[in-house]
């Protein structure tokens, strides 16, 4: 089955006829950023990647989400970067929706056309271009890498939505599955990035409630999802970030399939050293 529908952001700005209404919020347990307002004035340029702006979506925050950042990367025609990664300590993953992108990653290269995934260990040498014509555009998570006795550091990872056969939630009948890029049950992984699809109709059934934070983007469709105390309509292009514990649901309730793509830190023991 192909997976090929990835809603990326594309910029430009709403003209001054525009109405002032929008789903976007802050709040103590979630934010939700709708695509509406991903526009040219909150892009951000990079220190060492050319032709290449940036939607900073997630950053570690004090007293919210702590352990992950979150872009979305567009990278024109032969922009790129050869030394992307400015912190030795975090390690990456990059999924493409548009375009495609060259990496080399452990001596190799690869090329990542929509659907493409790559996770890159902490301290790995890479670079990415973009040898196309048209801008690739692409999730960048980020994460500091946790060492743990008697675990070597994670291996490279390159996949593709397309190739890889979801998982079955039990008692789904299918309706609710899971791509999983890294195994689950590899413990030197302390990130787990999934792709996870409801078919029409169907649901998370009870309130998840868990350390786990989460950088959950919109790639297709559209459903009610329950944040904390809220439901709020999300569809292709949106950005929900949970913090650790905020209750969470979800009625796939549109005329197609739901898929976002999903962030959440694990296999870690809990730190009981005071914040900084």
């Amino acid at each position: 089955m192909s997976h090929s529908s990835y809603r990326a952001p594309h910029g430009g700005l709403p003209d001054q006829s525009t109405l002032h209404t929008g789903r976007a919020v802050f709040t103590e347990a979630y934010a939700l950023i709708p695509h509406g307002v991903m526009r040219d004035i909150v892009t951000s340029r990079l220190p060492g990647w050319d032709a290449t702006r940036a939607w900073i979506l997630a950053r570690p925050m004090s007293g919210f989400a702590e352990t992950f950042s979150q872009y979305v990367m567009e990278v024109a025609s032969g922009g790129g970067s050869q030394a992307p990664e400015p912190d030795t300590a975090a390690q990456g993953a990059l999924f493409v929706m548009e375009g495609s992108l060259d990496i080399t990653l452990a001596g190799r290269l690869h090329t990542l056309e929509p659907g493409g995934f790559a996770y890159i260990p902490p301290g790995a040498a890479w670079q990415a271009r973009n040898s196309g014509t048209a801008p690739a555009r692409f999730h960048w998570i980020r994460k500091r890498w946790q060492p743990a006795a008697g675990l070597d550091l994670p291996d490279p990872i390159v996949r593709n939505d397309n190739d890889i056969a979801p998982t079955q939630t039990p008692g789904s009948g299918a309706r609710w599955t899971a791509t999983s890029f890294i195994d689950t049950d590899d413990l030197r992984y302390d990130m787990h990035i999934n792709i996870v699809s409801f078919e029409p109709g169907a649901v998370i059934p009870f309130e998840e409630t868990h350390v786990m934070e989460h950088g959950l983007y919109v790639l297709e469709g559209k459903a009610v999802y329950r944040l904390n105390r809220d439901w709020v309509e999300v569809e292709a292009g949106d950005f929900m970030w949970l913090r650790a514990f905020c209750p969470q649901a979800c009625y796939a309730g549109g005329p197609g399939r739901f898929r976002y793509l999903l962030y959440k830190d694990v296999n870690r023991h809990v730190s009981l050293a005071p914040p900084l």
